[in-house]
């Protein structure tokens, strides 16, 4: 099977053209980082009959996600750079509906995208009884996040306190949590657990929860470009109303070739 490797922000996964057989067991072996390629996880992209292509994701568990935004910057590079379109403006389908991509575009190569991630839907505070309590804001970018600020995002317990909250019973599907701190006028530091992979570089959903939960709060201005600094560089967001688009790289990490 042949394959490409990609990362958007350190967050990287395996990108396949097509539909393998018992992809949730093929992610889990080639995601693994000691025996198989390495990876978050492993994307599937097809033609659609909806939009220009279609993107599956599983996580490297096994798992099927809804979304993830350095994912779907990938596919938009991917079909791009490999010939599957000439067009700088795209519709990709995922499990948490159809997102439009806008490619920048140097030297004949997608080296940025733009991504309209939809409306955002963001709750009211709530309370966990975990880790001696913990307060988050839920979120929702087509898939689930607990958003928690805390005073220094560099310090947050990510490792210990994000699994206890992404497997509690007011999730009984499991959610991606961010730890979040300010660092300046509408910018953030992020750190992230994510449901199914454990703690990645970067989350382009969480980074769009984060701001959007940063705006209900009044700690990031409305219609503001929030810039968010994450384990694998910064992401651009700005979100406006319930509107989110996110800017960011994406990058080739190498291709090849797998016996499955």
């Amino acid at each position: 099977m042949k394959f490409t490797k990609m990362e958007g922000l350190g967050n990287d996964y395996i990108y396949v053209y097509g539909a393998p057989a018992t992809p949730e067991e093929l992610s889990v072996k080639l995601s693994d980082r000691h025996f198989g390629i390495g990876g978050d996880g492993l994307v599937l992209i097809s033609l659609s009959d909806v939009a220009d292509f279609k993107m599956r994701i599983f996580n490297a568990d096994g798992s099927e996600a809804k979304m993830c935004g350095n994912g779907v910057r990938c596919v938009g590079k991917y079909v791009y750079d490999k010939g599957y379109t000439k067009k700088t403006e795209l519709a990709i389908e995922t499990l948490s509906g159809i997102k439009y991509l806008r490619l920048f575009v140097k030297d004949g190569k997608v080296d940025g995208v733009a991504v309209d991630m939809g409306e955002v839907n963001v709750g009211e505070e709530e309370y966990l009884d975990v880790a001696g309590g913990v307060r988050f804001i839920p979120v929702d970018v087509g898939n689930p996040h607990a958003v928690i600020f805390v005073d220094d995002a560099e310090k947050a317990p990510v490792d210990s306190v994000g699994p206890l909250i992404e497997k509690h019973k007011r999730f009984p599907g499991g959610v991606n949590v961010e730890f979040v701190s300010v660092t300046g006028k509408n910018k953030l530091r992020m750190r992230v657990w994510e449901r199914g992979s454990g703690i990645t570089m970067a989350c382009g959903t969480g980074t769009c929860a984060s701001v959007a939960a940063a705006v209900k709060k009044g700690i990031c201005e409305d219609g503001a470009d929030v810039k968010v600094q994450l384990d694998g560089g910064v992401l651009d967001i700005k979100c406006e109303g319930r509107k989110v688009v996110m800017t960011g790289p994406a990058r080739t990490v190498f291709e090849g070739e797998i016996q499955c």
